[in-house]
């Protein structure tokens, strides 16, 4: 079964979330923004083996640690679509303009598309390309545990926002309606940021996204 300890960092209060296998005691770390010195202490209290390094997105506040832990560590970063990179080659200009000190840059070893799995242990992650936020984001979802990390695709009571460079609200309406919320009202959501909720709770309530809204 998979499991996950949701690590809060940098001043955005970015929700970096460590996944691990609790049969191989493998793990994944997704969207690490920065303070790595915490994140590496989950690790070390969770007692897993850290393997690679998962991205939805290319903002600042999601990948800003990743350098230093590819530093740290040598892990494969995974992620995110194709469609992100300049966002990534962008990160001396967002360092800048998110208040960040300059970090190195990184180039993903593996880019992902929709459709495509991802392995932690012995646990399965289906990646659903939801564009709209940057137009390369994509979430992991774990069909076992009824749980999906959406990046910065959905929140509780919110959407991401789309007026950054390549944003799109009509896309990411669209991502949310036929790809994610879709996935059903019992799977759990760890979004970018704040607290987790359910697909089943935000198509009741959610002011963007509520069935409600779409007839």
């Amino acid at each position: 079964m998979l499991q996950f300890q949701i690590i809060p960092v940098t001043h955005y209060q970015q929700n970096c979330t460590l996944l691990w296998c609790d049969e191989t005691l493998d793990a994944a770390v997704v969207d690490p923004g920065g303070d790595i010195e915490r994140i590496l202490a989950v690790v070390a209290e969770k007692g897993v083996n850290l393997r690679q390094i998962l991205l939805t997105h290319g903002h600042m506040d999601h990948i800003g640690g990743t350098a230093a832990l590819i530093a740290e560590l040598q892990l494969p970063v995974i992620g995110p679509h194709a469609d992100d990179l300049f966002w990534i080659d962008l990160l001396p200009q967002q360092a800048q303009m998110m208040g960040f000190k300059p970090v190195a840059g990184f180039t993903p070893n593996q880019l992902l598309n929709h459709g495509d799995k991802v392995r932690v242990g012995n646990a399965e992650l289906e990646v659903l390309h939801c564009p709209g936020h940057t137009p390369g984001h994509v979430i992991f979802y774990n069909r076992a545990a009824q749980l999906a990390l959406v990046g910065d695709v959905l929140f509780k009571g919110s959407i991401g926002r789309t007026d950054f460079p390549r944003g799109n609200h009509a896309d990411l309406i669209n991502a949310i309606r036929t790809r994610v919320l879709p996935l059903g009202d019992a799977v759990r959501f760890i979004p970018g940021h704040g607290p987790m909720s359910t697909f089943g709770h935000e198509r009741l309530s959610n002011p963007f996204v509520a069935d409600k809204n779409y007839g």
